[in-house]
């Protein structure tokens, strides 16, 4: 399913000009060599400055296209790094390096073979020859400009051959042909398997048999993670050795690898959170596909402060399926969670929707971490913040691998939020003495609590202070930011209040702290004057109305209350202030 639709973006991809066809790859030449029908060197163009440089498509005849291995056989076909055009090792030096020569070599006799083509036959040439004769690359090795940049490696090299009359080699009609040939199904390419292709259903197709690495995915190795990989004899069956397994024909492979990594290199179809990078798309092109992206992170550098919350009122605004209004409330959706494993990609979730769908489940995502709160606070909290908030030390490298796709898939499913996220919250609330109850804190238990209770007759947290609320826990929350403002107006200067001090066991075992911190209260009020003293006594009695008994511990789901309790008094106190 998941590589049929990547498939399925690949081909509109196409259609609109914005992908590389099979056999190619999009990327950037950094150099050019201009050669003699013989093979010699007659000029270097760079490329890197100026107007020649530009994507193009390259020729991509598998897995080295983007990444190579130790063996140094991996060679790409007229194009490659200078350390595989000059065979120098990585030190630059030509003693180890002949390995990746001969590969350029036998890169161009394996794809193309024998040719009558001038530009393939001369730069078949000028390798070989250096391959007999190193100082046949002096030119370009000790040149005064760019001889230290070919040893290091960095450099991305083709060839020109003026005589021949194209702009670059690998773009004459032989090399195009024969990669046609490849990736074509009617014609047989020597030394292949075939069979039928399990994402586009084409029998006898050609079958690659190592698919080519995805590179892209936060935390995995820069040469690129597979996808799909049998590379030991357990994971084989039925004498199926690598991806004889699950076959795919190799143009498939080829096209979702495309697919996957044009999603992962565009800044508004790809978002980072933990260790999870999330790509997502429709099944045509929509609105909702390039907003998606504002609903969970921060906008971008060159985007406006309140790009995000536009978005997000434009969701708000959209008609009453939620459904974007230029879009097709119908169209099919898709949202990935990728995650490195070694040297493959795990797949952490993967969801389907209609827009209609998904948007008016992103809608109540909003709705259920609405709170009141300060007005410099962020008016909406993207999934990342969220979950940094609950995180160890409030860092992102601490955010629970797997808690990233529970939470995302909640959203995206309108199912009960992760307990862990709500476990998570408490537990920072406890080890936080300076902030404790955050807003947003607030906000991730309010939009727990209200799931998880949905449908079991239980009143629901609101998003400001409910003065009716009947719970013992939330009057408790309640009684102890109460008490905590009278220390705070007794002893203005205060540095330490009781929310540093008994927070943490009042809203655990109130049974054991209350009654000493009702005792401290009588010393408090005493220093105010009669106008607070009655203010404070008459909102104490309210609370003590809904009060029956000090409970010896508080469950966790009661600590929550405790805590939603304790916010939504501190902010009507912040309220009433301004008011």
């Amino acid at each position: 399913m998941i590589l049929q639709e990547l498939k399925e973006y690949y081909d509109r991809k196409l259609q609109e000009g914005t992908i590389a066809k099979d056999g190619w790859i999009k990327g950037e030449l950094d150099f050019l060599i201009d050669l003699d029908l013989d093979g010699n060197i007659i000029g270097i163009s760079d490329l890197r400055e100026g107007h020649d440089k530009k994507e193009l498509d390259l020729p991509n005849i598998g897995k080295q296209a983007v990444r190579h291995s130790n063996s140094g056989k991996d060679a790409n076909l007229l194009w490659d790094n200078s350390l595989f055009v000059f065979g120098l090792d990585e030190k630059g030096k030509i003693e180890k390096g002949k390995l990746r020569l001969k590969s350029m070599i036998e890169a161009i006799d394996t794809w193309i073979g024998e040719t009558d083509d001038l530009g393939v036959k001369a730069v078949r040439k000028f390798l070989t020859k250096g391959l007999e004769n190193r100082d046949h690359f002096k030119l370009a090795l000790t040149h005064p400009e760019y001889g230290e940049i070919f040893k290091s490696g960095r450099v991305k090299i083709s060839f020109r051959v003026p005589q021949s009359g194209l702009p670059i080699v690998f773009n004459s009609p032989v090399v195009i042909d024969k990669l046609n040939q490849i990736f074509d199904f009617g014609k047989k390419p020597s030394k292949q398997v075939r069979g039928t292709c399990l994402v586009t259903g084409i029998e006898n197709a050609v079958i690659e048999l190592t698919h080519p690495p995805v590179k892209g995915v936060r935390g995995c190795q820069s040469s690129g993670g597979s996808i799909v990989s049998f590379n030991k004899p357990s994971f084989n069956s039925y004498n199926k050795t690598q991806s004889q397994n699950a076959p795919v024909s190799k143009s498939a492979a080829s096209q979702y690898t495309k697919a996957l990594e044009t999603l992962l290199s565009s800044s508004r179809q790809c978002i980072n959170i933990g260790d999870s990078t999330i790509i997502f798309w429709s099944k045509k092109t929509s609105s909702f596909e390039s907003d998606f992206a504002f609903f969970f992170e921060n906008p971008q550098e060159d985007d406006s402060p309140d790009a995000g919350t536009h978005k997000i009122k434009a969701l708000y605004d959209s008609v009453y399926t939620g459904a974007y209004k230029d879009d097709d409330g119908k169209t099919p959706f898709y949202i990935l969670g990728l995650a490195p494993n070694s040297g493959r990609i795990a797949i952490r979730f993967w969801e389907t929707g209609t827009i209609s769908e998904i948007a008016s489940r992103i809608k109540q995502y909003f709705d259920d971490f609405s709170i009141i709160k300060p007005p410099d606070e962020m008016e909406y909290y993207p999934v990342w913040m969220i979950l940094e908030n609950i995180a160890t030390k409030n860092e992102k490298k601490n955010i629970p691998a797997n808690l990233v796709g529970d939470f995302i898939r909640s959203i995206l499913k309108g199912t009960e939020y992760p307990a862990a996220m709500f476990q998570l919250a408490i537990r920072r609330i406890r080890s936080d003495p300076k902030d404790r109850v955050k807003p947003i804190r607030a906000a991730i238990i309010k939009a727990y609590l209200n799931r998880y209770n949905k449908n079991k007759n239980v009143r629901e947290v609101s998003k400001e202070l409910d003065t009716y609320n009947t719970s013992t826990s939330y009057q408790l929350g309640r009684l102890f930011a109460v008490l905590e403002k009278i220390q705070e107006k007794a002893n203005p200067k205060i540095n330490t209040t009781i929310r540093q001090r008994f927070y943490a066991s009042a809203s655990s075992t109130p049974q054991s702290v209350f009654p000493n911190l009702l005792r401290l209260k009588n010393y408090h009020l005493a220093k105010l004057n009669r106008a607070n003293a009655v203010y404070f006594e008459h909102l104490l009695g309210q609370i003590f109305e809904q009060l029956s008994e000090f409970p010896a511990y508080l469950t966790l789901h009661e600590q929550g209350l405790f805590a939603i309790g304790y916010y939504h008094q501190q902010q009507a106190f912040f309220k009433g202030k301004n008011n």
